[in-house]
């Protein structure tokens, strides 16, 4: 048993607690559910992915990125509740916030928004969004394969 392991119980003792049954510190890093819905990051959290928890305090885009304290509904570490930001991080680690996180209730679709251009990149592929409308698709194979109509609209559709 650490000293983590251990409470004070006030009358010169000390009792043996569950690690789950303190407070812990995390890191925010979405917002789900049109801002309903922190989803969490913590260190000894069960799995890999970010939990999802309740929350005692209104939690914003600005919050993202920042570190929280951490309880958790009858010890359960799978259960996690937001009870502050903590104040002095540094937060986002980027240069400008991201406007928009969101991820649907199901965890099946994400929406990310950005100011100026979005990429999503792997090897030598990739997708663009650029603010203008553009959608950009690179790739040393690229693939469009449809059971129902595969429909080409433009203005003007260039071929080779």
């Amino acid at each position: 048993m650490s000293a983590r392991d251990l409470i004070d119980t006030g009358m010169g003792e000390a009792s043996a607690i569950a690690p789950w049954n303190t407070m812990a510190t995390g890191q925010l890093v979405a917002i789900a559910d049109e801002g309903r819905t922190p989803l969490v990051m913590f260190p000894d959290q069960p799995g890999s992915a970010a939990l999802r928890a309740r929350s005692v305090v209104d939690l914003h885009g600005a919050h993202i990125g920042r570190c929280v304290v951490l309880m958790f509904e009858q010890a359960d570490p799978r259960r996690p509740i937001v009870m502050g930001v903590l104040r002095g991080d540094e937060g986002w680690p980027l240069a400008g916030k991201p406007l928009q996180v969101e991820i649907d209730a199901d965890g099946e679709r994400m929406i990310l928004s950005a100011r100026e251009q979005m990429v999503l990149r792997c090897g030598k592929a990739s997708i663009t969004l650029t603010r203008s409308g553009k959608v950009l698709i690179q790739g040393s194979y690229v693939l469009s394969r449809s059971t129902g109509v595969n429909r080409v609209k433009g203005g003007a559709v260039q071929i080779n």
